[in-house]
């Protein structure tokens, strides 16, 4: 199967319909990907399908109580990326359930292929999104709470849509399926025994797509040690001067919640780094990692650059990585909500009012979304003495 496009593929003895072979390469395969695929994938879809559906049903009542800040808008929209990935999960548990081997149309391999590709880079983009804008939320207070943030985060979507899905389309667009010497169909696999030209076009192409992934890592890393540094050297009479400023303009019992804000807003946004990075960590890092040398490795290219001399026993170590790599990426699917539950303090309390009314029948009743839209306004009286402070809830 795919890991970051339709052209990353396995070692295969035949040659790509079209293309005349170049060489005489043999299968490299992971004869325990068909056991381990089928078991990750199935528990991933169970879980990412549930879990994520029911992240839309909160997020949809969050914004009818008027609560839809910028990065809910990234939540909404990372959660229908990952939904589009859990829809396509069936097919390639069938895939690796059958040895690898695709029964359906070329199409739907394509097509199956690419929402892989478009869950991967939009998660990779939307948290990346995040960071950015739970950076300048920290550092930038009073510029983040006057701007327009609905509709940046709406333009900011866009744009990694059609980002992601130009880079998808020549993919969906393109042969996915090949059949080798024992009748056997593959899908995004056996794409080795083209020509030279043809195989380091498509190495480029993966090494671009794995450069921007470093890219947008550095970025999340950098956001997030900055965000850690600006909450960690907030020092207690800070809090306290800012605290007594607003004694002056307040009233009792708003000074005493705005005491209390700075270790709770402190506690969320660290909370939030972690859970953002060891999504970037755990699930993408390690694919990208392996990603690069597993594609030379595969591609086996004769001559120029892209050519590596590599023994057996490096090639099968290079391509049992990469399988143990895919069902990293796929956790994803059930580890964003996690992200979800650190970056919002409403999205938590919400399902905890939600659990409690389930036993009662009310599902999204008014009485949560009015208690919730209740707590918004709350929440932003107080923010207004606290411009300091990122709206983290």
């Amino acid at each position: 199967m795919l890991a970051s496009t339709p052209e990353q593929v396995a070692v295969t003895g035949t040659s790509a319909p079209g293309f005349p072979p170049s060489n005489n390469s043999t299968f490299l395969d992971s004869e325990f990907r068909y056991v381990l695929l089928p078991v990750v994938y199935g528990i991933v879809f169970i879980l990412g399908l549930f879990t994520n559906i029911y992240v839309l049903f909160v997020l949809r009542c969050l914004r009818d109580a008027k609560a839809m800040g910028e990065i809910r808008i990234y939540m909404t929209n990372l959660t229908i990326a990952d939904l589009l990935f859990v829809c396509a999960l069936p097919f390639w548990i069938d895939y690796y359930s059958r040895n690898g081997n695709w029964v359906y149309t070329d199409f739907m391999c394509r097509l199956t292929g690419t929402l892989f590709f478009i869950n991967t880079y939009c998660s990779i983009l939307f948290l990346g999104a995040i960071s950015v804008n739970r950076y300048w939320a920290v550092t930038r207070p009073l510029d983040a709470a006057s701007s327009d943030h609905r509709r940046r985060g709406i333009i900011v979507c866009v744009v990694i849509w059609v980002l992601t899905m130009s880079m998808a389309i020549p993919y969906l667009i393109s042969p996915g399926t090949n059949t080798d010497e024992n009748d056997v169909i593959r899908c995004f696999e056996g794409y080795q025994n083209v020509t030279d030209s043809r195989k380091k076009k498509v190495a480029a192409t993966h090494f671009a797509i794995n450069g921007m992934f470093f890219v947008v890592f550095f970025l999340v890393v950098v956001c997030n040690l900055l965000i850690a540094r600006v909450l960690l050297s907030q020092s207690p009479p800070q809090s306290e001067f800012r605290s007594t400023t607003i004694m002056s303009n307040k009233s009792n019992n708003t000074m005493s919640s705005s005491f209390r804000r700075p270790r709770g807003v402190k506690r969320r946004a660290l909370q939030m780094l972690w859970a953002v990075v060891g999504v970037f960590v755990l699930c993408f890092l390690p694919h990208h990692v392996i990603q690069g040398p597993w594609t030379l490795a595969v591609l086996q290219i004769s001559q120029g650059w892209g050519h590596v001399e590599w023994d057996q026993k490096t090639l099968q170590l290079l391509n049992d990585a990469h399988q143990i790599t895919l069902c990293l990426m796929g956790l994803n699917c059930i580890l964003d909500p996690v992200v979800y539950c650190f970056a919002t303090r409403k999205f938590r309390r919400f399902i905890m009012a939600h659990i409690k009314k389930l036993g009662k029948g009310d599902g999204c009743s008014h009485t949560v979304t009015s208690q919730l839209s209740m707590d918004s306004r709350n929440h932003s009286q107080r923010l207004q003495s606290e411009h300091q402070e990122p709206e983290m809830d």
